[in-house]
């Protein structure tokens, strides 16, 4: 599984700067000391915040930090965005395969069109997970779906490459391909869910309280897209005090630093703005977005009590009037609806029942089942 890092920085309107930047893997750069393929896979890195908060500033601002040889690809149409991240990346194992490039890169640093279109391309796997298990009882259960169903699935491992080079599903049952299917996607959500593979950032202008609202809101929506939030940057100016980064605290207990100001209007010296003793957290910060100490500030976003058959959800940026809730599968599961996302909750057996009350504190939505 490729290990990724993601920072959010929103903009309100398309960017059309949107751009993907590339550090390609040098010979020897790696540690000697790494003992798994997992310790040399591709880094993600994309911004989200409210327009104006320094989105793309800030994604220079990384690429200057990681990269060394940069490339740039140009923006792309959502709707291809998670595929061609895909192929750089290798999120879903096999998935696609046959298209990978060979082409290895440490780091890669995605500047989106805006925050809603990064979230919603964080949530597709979890998406689409809902509409394979939905489209599998059907395919199952109805005349019409045991017919065509084979026919389908054989269709879709040709085309997104599931099965191994070189192998046919030819004499497998439709189970075993819908299995095949099943954890491809789930190993694509379960990436974007852990911090060591996938590290989340928001990007927020602490002197603009517009713009600390809406990073909050972006933390909880990007909780609901089935992804962890595991720092966040302010954009600094020539008139940032000690007030303004207090303002920031409302984001405990991630880590936060400072990005120095990047004068416009001239090229800037990245020399200069990276050396510089205001760079240094950030520098901290980006070196180790995966890394032990700044996951153990990651808060959980969902947390089971069995003592007090209860579940607290991590809704930062939400009020409870936001917040729908039903139950599927006899009280096994629960769906949360909020900023436009849909989570699912699997509830362990001895917390299963129906939902008897919920109660919002210290950003979080605490579920009593009975």
């Amino acid at each position: 599984m490729a290990s990724t890092s993601l920072l959010l920085s929103s903009a309100s309107s398309r960017n059309p700067n949107s751009e993907l930047s590339i550090r390609r893997r040098r010979h020897g750069a790696l540690a000697t000391t790494a003992s798994s393929e997992e310790d040399h896979s591709t880094k993600l890195v994309t911004f989200l915040g409210k327009g104006g908060s320094g989105k793309t500033t800030s994604a220079i601002f990384a690429a200057q930090v990681v990269g060394e040889e940069l490339g740039v690809l140009p923006g792309m149409d959502s709707a291809f965005t998670l595929l061609a991240l895909e192929r750089l990346v290798g999120f879903l194992g096999n998935l696609g395969r046959r298209n990978l490039q060979k082409d290895k890169y440490d780091i890669i640093i995605y500047d989106g069109i805006n925050t809603e279109e990064t979230l919603r391309m964080i949530g597709v796997t979890s998406r689409a997970r809902l509409y394979l298990k939905y489209l599998r009882n059907m395919a199952e259960r109805t005349d019409i779906g045991r017919l065509a169903g084979p026919s389908l699935l054989r269709l879709v491992d040709e085309a997104m490459s599931l099965s191994t080079r070189g192998s046919n599903l030819n004499g497998k049952m439709s189970a075993e391909i819908w299995d095949i299917l099943e954890r491809a996607i789930e190993r694509g959500s379960s990436a974007f869910g852990e911090p060591r593979k996938f590290g989340c950032y928001l990007v927020v202008d602490p002197n603009n309280p517009a713009s600390v609202s809406s990073a909050l809101r972006y933390w909880g929506c990007a909780i609901q897209a089935g992804a962890q939030v595991s720092g966040a940057f302010g954009t600094a100016s020539p008139h940032s005090d000690v007030e303004s980064v207090e303002i920031v605290k409302n984001f405990s207990p991630l880590p936060f630093a400072l990005c120095p100001h990047v004068p416009m209007g001239s090229l800037p010296d990245w020399n200069a703005i990276i050396s510089s003793n205001p760079s240094e957290d950030a520098r901290d910060l980006l070196s180790a977005p995966g890394s032990s100490s700044s996951s153990s500030n990651v808060m959980e976003p969902v947390k089971f009590d069995p003592s007090k058959k209860s579940v607290s959800l991590l809704m930062p940026g939400f009020d409870k009037s936001e917040i729908k809730l039903y139950q599927y599968r006899g009280g096994s599961e629960l769906l949360v609806e909020a900023g436009d996302q849909r989570r699912v909750i699997r509830l362990p057996p001895e917390i299963q029942g129906r939902v008897g009350g919920a109660k919002f504190a210290d950003r979080k939505l605490v579920i009593t089942m009975r």
